[in-house]
């Protein structure tokens, strides 16, 4: 055996026993007689000490040469610690080590595999198998392997059955670009790799298994950012013979568990807003309620005096920061600077102190008086002591804007407390959004959403009102979750593919196999994906998803440990029949 124990295991209960441990020495201390290594393994750290009258002269030389990371065994008697390490669950005990074998020796690491290491990103993502050593990437895998547990278990229990979906699958022309493989055998044609595994979850509840679920990789060839990776993970669902409530009612049990379990909060029942209703009072429709400072438009009592930037703007909307009306003018100055970022892109900002006497003092107090800031505060739900801030403008435009500062405030306000876990569901989206590039409507989720049973009619008359039969999960500004009631008769399918600007035959060229299937009795179905990388970030405290995962690509989509993506040669390009130009 290469060891009896792990490096986390032993305590004062196990002083007298003989022991064999296996790890990377952390760091050694050479007092010259004395010589103590910290030995690391995944269960935690035990103190080694070499005494030259009590450990042989042979083994004593070779704790000499043992450097940071190399791997060894020991053996030897656990005794009791003289200086004590309250911090430690091994910090009462310590290892006489009697054996010493040198498994392998390690070069230097490039960074120091500590909690707080030395090391910037680039360079740990070089390494990242050193990195996976330090703590706080251990402990994010195995959070990521509780979650996961935790969801097999629940699901499981509640006669779910997880099947696993093909990756080699068809490339279809809606949502994210596909990233594709060339055939080998079919010269000329490509295998694409699966968006998600939408089609085939449908058609296994064709196929009767009317409880599906996967863990499953999706691959989406689009833009990168801290919470996106080309390649991520979904807990991935499908239910039959249902309705929305009955799949709200799984997954917001599934999330009241993982909550429970996982960091023992008890959620009440998740509040329920429209997507309407998120855009307007929040700006996006994946709103964080862990605090107020909702959207008060402002058109009303802002547009009947000459200050003609309002008076020009299609919507005019403030909010009110809490506590803030102590703000500098250099302070509200770099506010302004702020949103004027081209990455917020708004043209200027107009504020209000609402003093704690009452007094309200604006940067338009030429234009307004007492009496219309009044009327401000009270839209925006201010209280002495706030500082409202206001932005006008094209409307989607401004609500983006202004949601976008909301988020800035409350995070500089350590408003957005990572322990904290506020869920909400965010219902009835719009089905169709128009694109003016294209000159065509494209599916907000994906063309087989179905719209609300209430809705069908406007479909031939103005489809861009009609709602979809669709729900995200929010969770602390965060969509985890999405999914919507599928469309499961042939004719309304048929109908949406041409709303999408299909011809009859590229609809059957692209989703033949899915029409067809549904001649032979396709039931009442829909279901709700998690993105795993999110949920478990948020889940552990965190807003990027990077150290969630074991091995990430950087944000141009690079995996820099291992140098890919990276050209193949001249004979595999010729066996697959391509030709780089």
């Amino acid at each position: 055996m290469y060891r009896t124990h792990t490096c986390g295991a032993l305590n004062a209960a196990h002083v007298g026993q003989e022991v064999t441990l296996a790890g990377w020495v952390q760091k050694t201390r050479d007092k010259g007689f004395l010589i103590w290594a910290d030995l690391r393994d995944r269960y935690g750290i035990t103190q080694l000490i070499f005494d030259e009258q009590r450990t042989v002269a042979q083994v004593f030389q070779q704790a000499k040469s043992l450097g940071r990371e190399y791997v060894i065994q020991v053996k030897g008697t656990v005794i009791e610690r003289e200086s004590k390490n309250p911090n430690m669950p091994t910090g009462d005990i310590e290892i006489l080590v009697a054996e010493l074998t040198i498994l392998n020796e390690a070069q230097l690491p490039p960074f120091t595999i500590e909690d707080e290491t030395d090391g910037g990103e680039d360079l740990r993502m070089k390494y990242r198998y050193l990195d996976i050593r330090r703590n706080p990437v251990k402990n994010a895998l195995l959070f990521r392997h509780k979650v996961a547990m935790e969801v097999r278990n629940y699901l499981s229990s509640l006669d779910f059955c997880e099947i696993e979906t093909p990756y080699l699958i068809k490339s279809t022309p809606e949502g994210a670009r596909d990233f594709v493989v060339p055939s080998r055998m079919n010269e000329g044609q490509f295998y694409a790799l699966p968006q998600s595994p939408q089609t085939f979850k449908q058609l296994l509840m064709v196929g009767g298994m009317d409880k599906y679920f996967q863990i499953v990789k999706c691959f989406r060839d689009e833009d990168l950012r801290a919470d996106r990776q080309p390649e991520f993970t979904q807990i991935d669902c499908e239910m039959a013979f249902v309705e929305q409530e009955d799949i709200l009612h799984v997954f917001e049990g599934l999330t009241r568990h993982l909550l429970k379990t996982l960091k023992g909060i008890e959620v009440a029942e998740f509040p329920r807003m429209t997507y309407e209703y998120a855009m307007k009072t929040y700006g996006n429709d994946k709103p964080d309620i862990r605090f107020d400072m909702k959207f008060g438009e402002l058109n009303a009592v802002a547009q009947h005096k000459d200050f003609g930037v309002f008076n020009a703007a299609e919507l005019v909307v403030g909010i009110a920061v809490p506590g803030c009306a102590g703000y500098s003018r250099k302070e509200i100055d770099a506010l302004i600077d702020w949103v004027k970022r081209p990455q917020i892109g708004a043209q200027g900002m107009v504020y209000v102190k609402y003093e704690t006497d009452g007094t309200l003092k604006s940067s338009v107090d030429k234009f307004y008086d007492q009496t219309d800031l009044k009327k401000w505060a009270e839209a925006t739900q201010a209280q002495p002591g706030d500082l409202i801030l206001v932005l006008s403008g094209a409307a989607h435009k401004t609500r983006s804007q202004l949601s976008a500062l909301r988020m800035e405030m409350a995070t500089r306000l350590g408003l957005r407390k990572p322990d904290e876990f506020a869920p909400l569901w965010v219902v009835d989206f719009p089905l169709l959004e128009w694109d003016e590039e294209s000159g065509r409507y494209h599916a907000m989720h994906h063309p087989f959403t179905s719209p609300k049973p209430e809705d069908k009619a406007l479909l031939q008359t103005d489809p861009g009102k009609v709602r979809a039969n669709a729900y995200d999960m929010v969770l602390n500004g965060n969509e985890i979750g999405g999914g919507s009631i599928r469309i499961h008769d042939k004719a309304l399918q048929a109908e949406m593919f041409s709303l999408l600007g299909f011809t009859k035959e590229q609809a059957e060229a692209q989703f033949g196999f899915l029409m067809n299937a549904f001649q032979f009795g396709a039931p009442p179905h829909g279901g709700l994906a998690f993105g795993l990388d999110r949920l478990v970030a948020i889940l552990g405290g965190q807003e990027t998803i990077r150290d969630f995962i074991a091995f990430p690509k950087n944000n141009s989509g690079r995996d820099v440990m291992i140098d890919a993506p990276s050209p193949i040669d001249d004979a595999q390009l010729s066996e697959l029949h391509i030709r780089l130009a």
